[in-house]
C-alpha cells in the first residue's frame, strides 16, 4: 500500500531522470511478481501521465469525479458521519460544541460519480476531536498555489470566482491531470486542479463550493486581491451592507446594491427573484462570518428566500424576502403573513434558541424602471429577549 504514490512528480527538486527512475523502480517492485498478491495506490495524479508505456499498465484506476466503481471511499458518506457523530454524543463532554447541521453546513458539498454526496474526512474527525466546528483541511494543502495562479489568470477566471461565490455553479470541463505540474494557465485548467485538490466540487459539468469552509476562504481570497478589480471592489461593500441593515439603513442599503447593479460585473441584469438572490448572496458575503446563511429555508407556511442564523446566539437573526416588480413593504408584509419568524420561536413553552432581535428584511427591484430603482425596508419583528 502506498500513500501519495506520486508525490515526488510534483516536487521541483525531483528531475525527469529522478522521475523516470522512480516509475522503473515501481514497475520493478510490482509488476508480475510472485509475492505481490494486492498492490493498492494512492494520489492525484493518473499513472498514465507518468507511464507511457507498459511499466505500470497492470493498475486500473479509479477516479471520484469519473468513476463509479469506489466512488463512496473518497470521503465520509453521511451514514459513516452518522455514526461518529453519535459516538461524539457519547462521549462525556460537559459541553457539546457540535450539532449534525453545523457538520453538513461545514463539511459536506461533494459529490461523486455516483451521485452520492461525501464529507470532507479530514475535517469531519478533526471537528469531532477538537468539539469546535472550523476550518481545518483546507490549512493541510497547496491552497496558496492554487490561489496564486487564480490572481495571476485574474482575466481568465474573475467572473466565474464572483458567480461561485454567489453560489452559482459554472461550467467546466474538468481534467484530472491539470494539478500535475501546477503550471496552470487556461480556466479549465485552473479549475480542475481545484477540483483535484477538492476546493470545488464537481457535478454535471459544473463547479462549485461545496461548503462553508471553502466558501470563508473563497469570500477571503476576493476580499484581499485587489487583482480581482470590481469583483473585489464590490465585495468589499459586504461588510458596510451589513451594519446598514442591522442599523436600519435602508439609504445606505439601497446606495450599495444600486452601485453593484450599476458597476460591470457578471450578475448586471436580474429579471426574477432567483437572479436577485445572487446578487445578496454578494452584497452580504461578509456576512458569513457571523451567520448560518440558508436560501429557500421552510418556515412558517411557505419558503422564505433567505434566513441568516447567528452564530452568537444573542445576536440579530435576518429574514430577507425579495421582490420584482413589486414593494419592499409586500415583502415585509409576506415575511409577515407567512409567518416566516416561526424558526425563532421558543418551543412548547421553552426559551428562543436564539434571543436577538429579528429583523424582517425587504428589497425590491423594478426592472422597468429606467434608473434601475431598488428599495429596502427593514423591520424589527421582535426585539431583544
Amino acid at each position: 500500500m502506498l500513500d501519495e504514490w506520486d508525490y515526488i512528480y510534483h516536487q521541483k527538486f525531483m528531475t525527469e531522470d529522478d522521475k523516470a527512475g522512480f516509475t522503473k523502480f515501481l514497475s520493478n517492485l510490482l509488476k508480475d511478481k510472485a509475492y505481490v498478491e494486492l498492490a493498492y495506490m494512492t494520489g492525484i495524479l493518473p499513472i498514465s501521465k507518468y507511464s507511457s508505456g507498459s511499466e505500470l499498465n497492470m493498475f486500473c484506476e479509479y477516479t471520484m469525479v469519473t468513476e463509479e466503481k469506489f466512488s463512496e471511499y473518497f470521503g465520509f458518506t453521511e451514514e459513516e458521519v452518522d455514526e461518529l457523530y453519535q459516538r461524539y454524543l457519547a462521549q462525556k463532554v460537559f459541553c457539546r460544541n457540535i450539532t449534525r447541521e453545523g457538520l453538513r453546513f461545514w463539511y459536506d458539498g461533494y459529490h461523486t460519480k455516483a451521485g452520492e454526496r461525501v464529507y470532507n474526512p479530514r475535517s469531519v474527525v478533526l471537528a469531532l476531536m477538537n468539539n469546535n466546528l472550523g476550518s481545518y483541511w483546507t490549512n493541510s494543502g497547496p491552497y496558496d498555489e492554487l490561489f496564486y495562479y487564480v490572481g495571476a489568470n485574474v482575466d481568465q477566471v474573475k467572473d466565474d470566482v464572483a458567480l461561485l461565490v454567489a453560489d452559482i455553479p459554472v461550467p467546466a470541463k474538468v481534467r484530472e491531470y491539470a494539478a500535475t505540474s501546477m503550471e496552470l494557465k487556461t480556466r479549465d485548467e485552473i479549475f480542475s486542479a481545484m477540483v483535484v485538490y477538492g476546493f470545488l466540487n464537481y457535478e454535471d459539468g459544473y463547479v462549485s463550493i461545496p461548503n462553508k469552509e471553502l466558501m470563508d476562504k473563497f469570500a477571503e481570497m476576493v476580499q484581499k486581491e485587489e487583482s480581482l478589480g470590481n469583483v473585489h471592489r464590490l465585495t468589499k461593500e459586504s461588510g458596510r451592507m451589513l451594519r446598514a441593515t442591522k442599523a436600519g439603513d435602508t439609504k445606505t442599503m439601497v446606495e450599495i446594491l444600486q452601485f453593484v447593479h450599476n458597476t460591470e460585473n457578471p450578475l448586471l441584469v436580474y429579471n426574477n427573484e432567483a437572479e436577485l438572490a445572487s446578487i445578496i448572496r454578494w452584497v452580504y458575503l461578509d456576512a458569513i462570518n457571523y451567520y448560518r446563511i440558508e436560501r429557500e429555508e421552510k418556515s412558517g407556511v411557505g419558503y422564505v428566500d433567505f434566513i441568516f442564523y447567528p452564530f452568537k446566539k444573542d445576536d440579530d437573526a435576518i429574514i430577507i424576502e425579495l421582490k420584482v416588480n413589486h414593494t419592499a413593504e409586500e415583502a415585509i408584509q409576506q415575511i409577515k403573513d407567512r409567518r416566516y419568524a416561526l424558526r425563532f420561536e421558543g418551543r412548547l413553552g421553552q426559551k428562543p434558541e436564539y434571543t436577538g432581535r429579528v429583523l424582517a428584511v425587504g428589497i425590491a427591484y423594478d426592472k422597468e424602471d429606467k434608473t434601475r430603482r431598488h428599495e429596502c425596508r427593514v423591520e424589527v419583528l421582535r426585539e431583544r429577549l
